[in-house]
């Protein structure tokens, strides 16, 4: 697993060691980010079920100015600070080790707002629709922000969650991607 842009394009990244975690595979990962702008200069970006950190340690490395990185595992949460402090993006980056859709209602009340929020549950819990309902709920989306969940093609998600409307989705394998933007944004036609 390697960053394919930016600052740290090149260098590895280290996986949780004795789990099993489903890195975004490097050709779903390169097609996401050639679907988002190439600057990410001053986003901010909350990466929920983060794993190695692959995804926001890569928009990061594009030029995202923050990312709150939240998972469960302590295995994941320590193998993302190593790699966020192999590639001095350590400042840049808050990790917490928390159940996400606990942590949703945490970040709710502290009324940040994301403008990437990337979403990569486990395929075999089937969390994606509570996952997207939690982050519709808590109005955690800038408008013009964009929500990428990655899931299994065979755990559908809706048309609409609270404040996200689906806006496009692309299928790689049993790899599904689904785009999801700001009500507010997609009714003005943007």
């Amino acid at each position: 697993m390697r960053v394919i842009g930016g600052t740290a394009r090149g260098r590895r990244l280290k996986a949780p060691k004795g789990q099993a975690v489903r890195p975004t595979a490097a050709r779903v990962k390169e097609s996401l980010f050639n679907i988002l702008p190439p600057n990410l200069s001053g986003l901010r970006v909350l990466d929920l079920f983060a794993g190695s950190g692959n995804l926001s340690i890569e928009a990061l490395s594009r030029g995202a100015v923050h990312a709150v990185l939240i998972d469960e595992s302590s295995r994941s949460t320590a193998a993302i600070r190593a790699n966020l402090d192999r590639l001095a993006l350590s400042e840049r980056a808050q990790v917490w080790t928390a159940p996400v859709l606990r942590s949703l209602r945490k970040l709710a009340q502290s009324e940040q707002l994301f403008d990437l929020i990337f979403l990569d549950p486990p395929y075999e819990r089937e969390l994606v629709g509570a996952a997207l309902a939690s982050v519709g709920r808590s109005h955690l989306l800038s408008e013009g922000g964009t929500v990428v969940a990655e899931h299994s093609a065979r755990e559908p998600v809706r048309l609409r969650y609270q404040d996200l409307v689906l806006h496009d989705q692309r299928r790689y394998g049993d790899t599904l991607l689904s785009f999801f933007k700001h009500a507010a944004t997609s009714s003005s036609g943007e």
